[in-house]
């Protein structure tokens, strides 16, 4: 058995973003990815080029390319459906029933289908038909103030917190959650998983400490937004980062000890007036060595130390390396499945597939006979892709 979720269905309309990041999880832990591609036109090669799923987050998948506006490809849709476990889609409100494959449609196929609908500003709401990005969904949570240097604006997290972890990590757990319920009731559901939402949920903690006094509206005030000297990033004498977390008194007094400080002025670990000039003064101290020289001292002390890396050295840190953090598939540098699992192990997906790579075979095993096929493909109803993409070579832990 290659993951948890083997033996699970999931058809997935192809997009960017958070949609694919969770089908992107799904298919780490085993589940069989069907991804509906629109069929390629000459005259959009340019956008087609542009917006191809054919990135690591793309991985594990197989690909059916149809024409959703000819009834024939939405009925092709509904048959893959009238067999699967989840759905997932990312357009906007009521586009999915306009197209004719919404909720009640499906549920008619398929009484325990799990329908997830991932979005920004989700179903309802005076936004939800508003278009916006990760960038906006984050501001309506209280999130994005809360990041980046008190002296210039607030600073975006890549599209980590909105895209991944506010939205696709959302739907991941919210779609399985709904299986695991559906196996005992015999009945699917709908799964609103909107951005705006999953980013509030995670600020808990700062709402948290928000209601205890804790927590303060202004950037580079709080312990752990980069103002405090012992949770901070700092540069080294060759030009290289290192990052410290010594929140703990005993962590912090490690730090101290191990970078041989005695100045009683850092025995004022939690004077928040004095932090400004408590991080300079670790910074200074910082800049004596370089980042190696650093790692070789705090590197896997309790010192809560770690050396910040790019994206060309962290696959080959012994950390990584040791735990198989990041793989090679097809050529390609990337991270393996997470979490790991002692008993259903999950397999790295193979490379993703050309849009309608894996049509005719699909839709035969739905049912659809040759003479139905040839007919659909001769209209454009459907897509097979005939030009290799490399194929599903072997992975490689880095």
């Amino acid at each position: 058995m290659a993951g948890p979720l083997h033996g699970v269905t999931v058809i997935e309309f192809a997009g960017i973003g958070p949609g694919p990041f969770a089908c992107m999880m799904l298919a780490d832990m085993g589940a069989q990815v069907i991804r509906i591609d629109r069929v390629p036109t000459g005259e959009n090669r340019a956008v087609d080029t542009l917006t191809r799923n054919d990135g690591i987050v793309d991985r594990g998948r197989r690909s059916v390319a149809l024409n959703l506006k000819d009834g024939r490809g939405v009925e092709a849709v509904l048959r893959l459906v009238a067999s699967a476990d989840i759905l997932v889609e990312g357009f906007r409100p009521g586009v999915a029933e306009k197209l004719g494959f919404g909720p009640d449609v499906c549920h008619a196929r398929n009484a325990k289908l799990i329908y997830g609908r991932m979005t920004g500003w989700g179903q309802t709401g005076p936004l939800a038909h508003a278009a916006g990005h990760d960038i906006n969904y984050i501001s309506l949570s209280g999130a994005l103030y809360a990041m980046g240097s008190l002296d210039r604006p607030p600073s975006p997290p890549l599209n980590l917190v909105g895209d991944y972890g506010g939205g696709g990590m959302l739907l991941a757990l919210g779609t399985v959650s709904a299986l695991y319920e559906a196996r005992k009731s015999g009945i699917g559901q709908v799964v609103d998983a909107a951005m705006s939402d999953g980013t509030a949920t995670l600020m808990a903690m700062m709402y948290s400490l928000r209601a205890k006094g804790q927590w303060r509206d202004r950037r580079e005030t709080n312990f752990v937004d980069g103002s405090a000297h012992f949770y901070a990033v700092y540069e080294c004498a060759d030009g290289k980062y290192v990052s410290v977390g010594a929140i703990e008194p005993q962590f912090y007094r490690k730090l101290l000890e191990a970078c041989a400080i005695d100045d009683a002025h850092f025995q004022q670990q939690w004077a928040v007036e004095d932090w400004p000039r408590l991080k300079k003064k670790l910074g200074a101290v910082f800049r004596t060595r370089t980042r190696d020289e650093w790692c070789q001292l705090l590197e896997g002390s309790d010192a809560c130390f770690a050396p910040v890396l790019d994206m060309t050295e962290a696959p080959f840190h012994r950390h990584n390396v040791a735990r198989g953090t990041f793989v090679e598939s097809g050529g390609v540098i990337q991270p393996a499945p997470a979490p790991q699992f002692s008993r259903t192990p999950s397999e790295v997906p193979p490379p993703a597939p050309l849009a309608g790579r894996d049509s005719l075979q699909l839709l035969k095993e739905v049912g659809y006979n040759d003479d139905e096929l040839a007919a659909m493909s001769r209209d454009a109803v459907v897509y097979q892709q005939t030009a290799g993409n490399g194929g599903s070579q072997a992975a490689r832990i880095v």
